[in-house]
């Protein structure tokens, strides 16, 4: 399909940029990964001594080739199953045993296997599993990733401009200075934490295979001697999942409200920052690089518009609406099981792709912008206000308890400039090591450690 005519922007505009999730977001995919887990069950199946199911390792590798070696042709022919049915299968309009129908399609004439295939199961148990593994290989592999090479160019940032000073603002007015590469440093240092929280919730994510009630009634009934949940707890871990221990039909998903929920978290992170480097642009603190033959603005000729921080921000938003939404909807079921978050389960992905974007498009904006030292240092110099808490701060060291007052008599409601403080400085009664401590004030110079906080990622790095 023309990629101009597709209803979403995901597989539109944008799907040069969402195409690594297509591996773990896609119909296909989700075919693939129930396959894998109905393939693993009856292996599984076979390894129980109750059960007379007997496969040989030839066996087991052509069934493994099923999910291993999937392919178009091979999401084709379940899609066919569904919908239209295929030699002996009426259509079932039921994916999940359109699935069941295409692995034994693909067994020996004849085999034995044949009745195993989904034995005891309902589709929740296959469906809750498969999309942990595609949830869980999209985290890991694509989203997380990505995070990291924001963090790192975060870090890189920080580093490379920790002593460049820079006016402060706090409730929008000027405060006290500090250095751009420290507030980069505290971008690094809240999504490095952000990115630990959605890695443990990935680890966390827990399966759930115990029957239409979650009470293994089928299982049971069959081969009462066999320790079902025992069983279900090895399989669970087999696929790399904790065994969520009490369930309905559905697996309760507080799992995967708690990974979404991390993803928001992070995702808040980079929020924040793609509205604070608008701003560094907006007030020339950050310059941008211009691509050329690029358009900022279609009647504006000068304009370099910071549309990377702008699409990232967007994008952003629109994750974090969607991962609420999921968070909310998939840990609710009317009673033991309702259909409704089949539906809502296939926009995960959708989801995770507005995340990749927001990532993705800051990146592209950090790679463009520099800061701009001169109209720092310009602004800082037009603003010694900034250093009036430094002054009251020396002068109650120095026992004057009006400190204060005096600095806000001089400071509020006004501007001044370092004369006028040298001024207040030649009238007060300090010795002359303070006098010299405070006459050596100046805005660029009054950062604290600013400079040395950066060293902090160094630590969480190593």
């Amino acid at each position: 399909m023309n990629s101009l005519y597709a209803v979403s922007p995901l597989d539109g505009r944008y799907a040069g940029r969402t195409e690594p999730l297509r591996e773990y977001a896609s119909e296909a995919a989700l075919m693939r990964a129930r396959v894998r887990v109905e393939v693993e069950y009856l292996l599984a199946l076979a390894d129980l001594d109750a059960t007379p199911l007997e496969l040989d390792a030839a066996d087991r590798s052509d069934l493994r080739a099923l999910y291993e070696g999937f392919d178009e042709a091979d999401a084709g022919l379940i899609k066919r199953i569904e919908t239209e049915g295929y030699g002996d299968y009426a259509a079932t309009n039921h994916d999940v045993k359109a699935v069941e129908y295409f692995v034994r399609e693909h067994l020996p004439e004849g085999s034995e296997a044949a009745s195993w295939i989904h034995f005891g199961l309902t589709s929740e148990d296959v469906n809750n599993l498969a999309h942990r593994l595609l949830v869980r290989g999209a985290a890991d592999d694509v989203l997380v990733p990505q995070l990291h090479a924001v963090r790192d160019a975060l870090a890189d940032f920080a580093r490379e401009h920790r002593d460049v000073p820079m006016l402060a603002r706090t409730h929008g007015q000027p405060a006290t200075p500090t250095t751009f590469g420290k507030e980069m440093a505290v971008f690094a240092s809240r999504l490095g934490r952000a990115i630990g929280r959605v890695k443990a919730a990935t680890e966390e994510l827990e399966g759930k295979l115990a029957g239409a009630s979650g009470t293994y009634a089928a299982h049971v009934a069959a081969y009462p001697d066999v320790d079902w949940p025992g069983f279900a707890r090895e399989f669970v871990a087999g696929l790399g999942f904790e065994q969520a221990p009490l369930t309905t039909q559905v697996n309760p998903c507080d799992d995967l409200a708690t990974l979404f929920d991390a993803l928001r978290g992070a995702n808040n992170v980079l929020l924040d920052l793609d509205r604070d480097a608008w701003r560094y642009v907006s007030d020339r603190y950050l310059g941008q690089e211009a691509a050329a033959g690029e358009t900022g603005s279609s009647t504006m000729p000068h304009k370099v518009n910071p549309i990377d921080f702008e699409n990232s921000e967007g994008n952003l938003s629109k994750a974090n609406s969607d991962l609420v939404f999921l968070g909310d909807y998939v840990t609710e079921s009317r009673l033991q099981r309702d259909l409704s978050d089949s539906t809502v389960k296939r926009n995960v992905g959708a989801a995770f792709a507005y995340c990749l974007l927001g990532y993705l498009k800051l990146r592209d904006g950090l790679s463009k912008v520099v800061p701009n030292e001169q109209v720092m240092a310009e602004e800082l110099g037009a603003t010694p206000e900034v250093i009036g808490e430094a002054v009251q701060t020396i002068l109650r060291r120095e026992g004057h308890d009006d400190a204060y007052e005096r600095v806000k008599a001089l400071t509020r409601g006004r501007r001044v400039t370092l004369e006028d403080f040298r001024e207040l400085f030649e009238e007060l009664a300090v010795d002359e090591d303070t006098r010299e401590q405070l006459l050596a004030l100046t805005p660029a110079g009054y950062t604290g450690v600013a400079s040395d906080m950066v060293d902090a990622l160094d630590a969480a790095d190593r």
